[in-house]
């Protein structure tokens, strides 16, 4: 089992930098990650897709 496995994590400012790096560790932890940022541009829709 992993750490987060079952777990809901909400991350802001997740497009790209620090947030980015905390989001796509809750999802191999196992989290189910739900992100926003102020501006979901082409960044926004690749971390969506690094974590699907």
């Amino acid at each position: 089992m992993k750490l987060l496995e079952g777990k809901v994590a909400v991350v802001t400012g997740a497009a790209r930098g620090i947030g980015k790096a905390i989001a796509l560790q809750f999802a191999k932890e196992g989290a189910n990650v739900a992100f926003t940022d102020l501006a979901i541009d082409e960044n926004g829709k690749a971390t969506e897709a690094e974590i699907a």
